[in-house]
């Protein structure tokens, strides 16, 4: 892809400035960023702290300011310092998206990051982990039934937030005296739910792919077990939840589809009559439209897979006392079409096979001189059966010779290696009666 540099010496391609770092989550893809002027078509910057919160600010001074540079912003009290996300004409669409609508809440930008501001940014946020362990331990010592999953310091270090997971509701007052004696700043409690608290930690889910709740979920909608019923998904717990110990938020995510196939099925409760017998509902493909009948109302017995429009078609015959041949339409018992699984191609248990050892690989001169030697222990054994024949063969013809009249030959010893005493000692020896 050709690339543009513009006079400022920064590189751009094709939106390649909406992308953003890989390291914010819930980053927001300006596919207005390459347009000209976009920066100053609002006056309203997007700036992301720690992991998932984000605040939108004012550019009052008028700033230069692009997606990607650290930026100190109004707090109470004191300034916080995070990293623009978003600037230009999707930062008002954003706004109303999060039900910001008055300006009175809308704070200012500062300035750009200085260094002191950095090194007092990076102090606090080095005293996070130690903070939230010390936290625990308090939380726990006031018997309060609550966990504290994360601390964040703002960046000036002048207050930190807690956030914490609990059930029911917590009385933390005098919690909140204690922690501001021990770590000696302001203190703000923000109570978050599970699927927040996964959202926040991050990770990769078992679809390979980071956490939707990581990423661009910004809103949990509760899920129940009704949307694994709709789907024909087995109510294993283990498969089912998520990192967040909850039902995983993508099982809503096909459920209207479901929904809407189902209409094109037929009631579980209605059996099909036909002449070979009755038939109950066993199981249903959604997707693919098919229904799967049984002889037996408990087990699969007989399985006849159909289409929901003949199941339909059987049922209107039924109302009308109708009673079919079979199920199917030619009588005949269609075989059940095996899913089709990239993962079926290749065993799990292969890593668990013994490894067989690699055979030492021979020189080509072995090879070629073990080849000769076996090709001439072979000849004897080979070569002594079309002998043998040949001499019966000869002395056949020689038989034949002398029955017709012909002269005797002498069938020819092709065997070189025996020896004419060994020969001689093998004719009998008959003495002649004399006369």
């Amino acid at each position: 892809m050709e690339l543009i540099y513009n006079t400022s010496g920064r590189c751009k391609g094709l939106c390649s400035k909406g992308i953003g770092r890989q390291d914010h989550q819930l980053n927001t893809y300006d596919w207005l960023a390459d347009i000209p002027g976009n920066d100053q078509e609002s006056q309203y910057v997007e700036v992301q702290f720690k992991n998932t919160r984000k605040g939108y600010y004012r550019n009052s001074n008028g700033l230069q300011i692009e997606k990607g540079d650290i930026v100190a912003v109004e707090a109470s009290p004191g300034h916080d310092i995070g990293v623009v996300t978003l600037t230009g004409r999707l930062v008002p669409l954003q706004m109303k998206k999060v039900n910001i609508r008055s300006e009175a809440d809308i704070k200012r930008i500062y300035r750009k990051a200085r260094q002191t501001d950095m090194e007092k940014y990076q102090e606090a946020k080095a005293r996070e982990h130690k903070t939230m362990i010390e936290a625990r331990q308090i939380a726990l010592d006031l018997q309060l039934q609550m966990k504290i999953g994360d601390v964040e310091y703002q960046g000036d270090g002048n207050k930190a937030i807690f956030y914490y997971i609990a059930d029911e509701r917590v009385d933390f007052r005098q919690l909140i005296k204690v922690l501001a004696e021990a770590f000696h700043v302001r203190i703000e409690m923000k109570q978050i739910g599970a699927r927040q608290e996964a959202g926040r930690i991050g990770g990769i889910g078992p679809c390979g792919r980071e956490l939707c709740c990581a990423t661009w979920m910004t809103s949990f909608v509760s899920v129940s077990t009704g949307a694994a019923r709709i789907q024909d998904i087995s109510l294993n717990p283990q498969k089912l939840a998520g990192q967040c110990a909850k039902l995983k938020c993508c099982l809503n995510y096909e459920v209207d589809c479901y929904v809407e196939s189902q209409k094109r099925l037929p009631s579980r409760e209605i059996s099909l009559q036909t002449i070979e017998g009755e038939w109950f509902f066993f199981k249903a493909d959604i997707l693919a439209n098919q229904v799967t009948y049984s002889t037996d109302k408990q087990t699969l017995a007989n399985a006849v897979t159909i289409s929901g429009k003949r199941a339909f078609e059987i049922i209107g015959m039924n109302k009308k006392g109708v009673k079919p041949d079979s199920l199917t339409e030619d009588g005949t018992k269609p075989g059940v079409s095996k899913p089709v699984d990239l993962l079926e191609q290749e065993s799990l248990t292969r890593f668990d096979r013994a490894k067989k050892k690699k055979k030492k690989k021979k020189s080509k001169g072995q090879v070629k001189a073990q080849g000769n030697n076996d090709n001439e222990q072979e000849k004897p054994a080979n070569s002594e059966k079309p002998k043998a024949k040949q001499n019966g063969n000869a002395q056949q013809s020689s038989r034949g010779n002398n029955g017709n009249g012909g002269k005797r030959k002498e069938a020819p010893n092709r065997n070189q290696n025996a020896k004419p005493n060994e020969n001689a000692s093998q004719a009998p020896q008959t003495e002649k009666p004399a006369n």
